[in-house]
């Protein structure tokens, strides 16, 4: 996994996608706080390009019935401030929950995933004020991460400012091995307190990011999207759950019911088959899944 030092500038500026926003209790829409220019994308997909050749690997391996995939161990940190649910501390079946929905969202997919290990850790800093880039969840992941590249480390915070996760992409792994992970807002999870995104699909949504894919809304109507052939171009996140929308005039209507949409929990229901084959090569590429 060999980067040039402009993009691994490039990676770590846009390793984290997809914060939407709510709060413990309640979200009226999904924001991002990292967001990928079409000029950086085409920089990362250039070197992907270039990456996968070098690992040996062809489009055909990744088409059909060869397609690959693979089962996903995951360590979840619950970083609580209280003993309490609303201070963090959500329970094992709750962690449960979270798997088995996942696992249910990506199913037909080829990837699995299994609780390999959890951890709980009273801190109310890291509990409030983790978010992408800061020292606190610089300090947490440094702490806590286990694992490499193919383990999937989930934290679950508090997030005072609003937002509800962020991920890293595959690419970035190499420049900064500790930060790879997905945060989390805690109230999330099956059945959880934050209304209208409380059926596990932020996990779902951020481990998209976790195994490559961008948001079906990147890079507008022109050029090259989200470099998945069979998503429509899309101009606009969706917000709330629409009976239909079309951005972009031709090429079909968004996708307000893809998981990599900012659509609320119960409208979104489906990855693309085109999705499923970019996740798994660049999972397979720089992931070793």
């Amino acid at each position: 996994m060999r980067f040039a030092s402009a993009l691994l500038f490039i990676a770590s500026a846009a390793s984290a996608l997809a914060a939407p926003f709510a709060n413990a209790t309640r979200a009226t829409t999904r924001g991002c706080a990292n967001t990928v220019t079409p000029a950086q994308a085409a920089a990362i997909e250039a070197q992907f390009a270039n990456d996968f050749a070098n690992a040996g690997l062809v489009d055909s391996d990744f088409a059909g019935s060869n397609q690959r995939a693979g089962n996903i161990q995951v360590y979840w940190h619950v970083i609580y401030k209280t003993t309490s649910v609303s201070g963090g501390y959500i329970s094992d079946s709750a962690i449960a929950s979270s798997i088995s929905a996942m696992n249910s969202h990506y199913s037909g997919s080829g990837f699995s995933f299994t609780l390999a290990g959890t951890t709980r850790t009273l801190n109310a800093n890291w509990f409030n004020y983790a978010n992408y880039g800061n020292s606190y969840q610089t300090a947490m992941k440094k702490a806590l991460h286990t694992g490499g590249a193919n383990v999937l480390n989930v934290y679950t915070v508090g997030f005072t400012d609003g937002t509800l996760g962020y991920a890293t992409f595959p690419w970035s792994y190499s420049g900064n091995p500790v930060d790879d992970g997905v945060v989390i807002l805690y109230s999330t999870y099956p059945g959880g307190s934050t209304s209208g995104y409380n059926q596990g699909k932020t996990l779902t949504h951020e481990v998209g990011h976790w195994l490559g894919l961008y948001h079906v809304f990147q890079g507008g109507c022109s050029g090259s999207g989200d470099y998945v052939s069979d998503t429509p171009p899309q101009s606009k996140a969706t917000s709330g759950c629409p009976s239909s929308q079309d951005s972009c005039s031709g090429g079909g209507v968004d996708s307000i019911h893809n998981y990599m949409d900012y659509s609320t929990d119960p409208c979104m229901n489906q990855f693309t088959a085109g999705q499923i084959t970019r996740a798994t090569s660049q999972s397979a590429t720089y992931r070793g899944i």
